[in-house]
């Protein structure tokens, strides 16, 4: 929102379920529209007369929703984004960017290409990554019987200002940052082994590519990995926030809480190629980043109480 509230070629709006976010509106004003998209008539009503539509809507969690109540994920997203894709078309939308995700991949050492899914996924990701896939290809259907341009991103894991910090919803990195910020007795405890390996991506990398697409996009239908194009294991992230944060921590590992067991990174060669893009922040400018932003809306002691503050959702 705060990139665009910065191009005056653009008017905004943006949809929330539960609470208005807080934003500067300093650059521009923004309309809020207050809807359920899982809603046919919510969704329709949030699209009617807009020119571009970006789907980041989602229900979302971490490890430990995806490996107990995984059907949360399935259930939601695959209704919400059959009522907004159909909702663009009937609107005759100019332009769809829809956010996908990367749990369709199998493990593999070598960075991931866009054609490397070949219909084969881990268990733990079975249904959100079919449910992903089932949305991509839906984007693709509506491509090809309309005059939509759509562009499917299949990102890494995004981090940094305005991230999930509360245990329960974060995924790894918003969830690491709260642990090591809110650690009282001199450790931090990492779920399962801290083997994992992910590819992360500063949520500002990320919007200059969206950026991109919207400006130039040529073809009816794109769809293009956006990550670092590196990986780095969940120990090396906690030591390093830790080492950012500059408190003196411990890491201790609970083998009995869930964890995906996953290694992956991502070949960005296509979004080079096609969108002459490349990721501009280091990982470790992108922690300094994100810990100021954490340390200014989470002074002590309010850190240490784990809740979100409104306008992180």
């Amino acid at each position: 929102m705060e990139r665009f509230l910065g191009d005056t070629a653009f008017e905004l709006f943006a949809t929330y379920r539960k609470v208005p976010p807080l934003i500067n509106n300093q650059k521009g004003p923004v309309e809020f529209i207050h809807a359920d998209l899982r809603n046919p008539e919510d969704a329709a009503r949030a699209i009617q007369g807009k020119d571009i539509v970006i789907q980041a809507a989602a229900t979302t969690s971490g490890a430990n929703v995806i490996i107990n109540k995984p059907y949360l994920h399935v259930t939601d997203n695959a209704v919400m984004n059959a009522h907004i894709l159909r909702a663009c078309y009937e609107a005759k939308i100019k332009h769809v960017v829809f956010l996908s995700c990367t749990t369709m991949y199998k493990e593999q050492d070598a960075p991931v290409k866009e054609e490397d899914f070949n219909g084969e996924m881990i268990d733990k990701y079975f249904g959100v990554g079919w449910t992903k896939v089932y949305n991509e290809k839906m984007c693709e259907f509506y491509s090809r019987i309309s005059p939509t341009k759509f562009t499917v991103i299949r990102h890494t894991n995004i981090y940094g200002p305005r991230d999930k910090f509360d245990l329960e919803t974060a995924h790894v990195f918003g969830a690491t940052m709260a642990k090591v910020m809110s650690a009282k007795d001199g450790k931090v405890v990492v779920w399962g082994d801290g083997s994992d390996e992910r590819d992360f991506l500063y949520v500002e990398d990320l919007v200059n590519f969206m950026a991109l697409a919207i400006e130039n996009q040529e073809q009816p239908f794109e769809l293009v990995n956006v990550g670092s194009g590196e990986s780095i294991s969940v120990t090396r992230l906690v030591e390093k926030i830790i080492e950012h944060s500059g408190r003196k921590l411990t890491i201790e590992y609970d083998h009995s809480k869930p964890s995906i067991g996953f290694k992956l990174k991502v070949s960005i060669d296509r979004a080079k190629d096609v969108f002459d893009w490349t990721p501009e922040t280091s990982l470790d400018i992108g922690i300094e980043r994100t810990l100021a932003w954490y340390r200014k809306h989470f002074p002590a002691p309010e850190a240490a109480k784990g809740s979100s503050p409104r306008g992180t959702q």
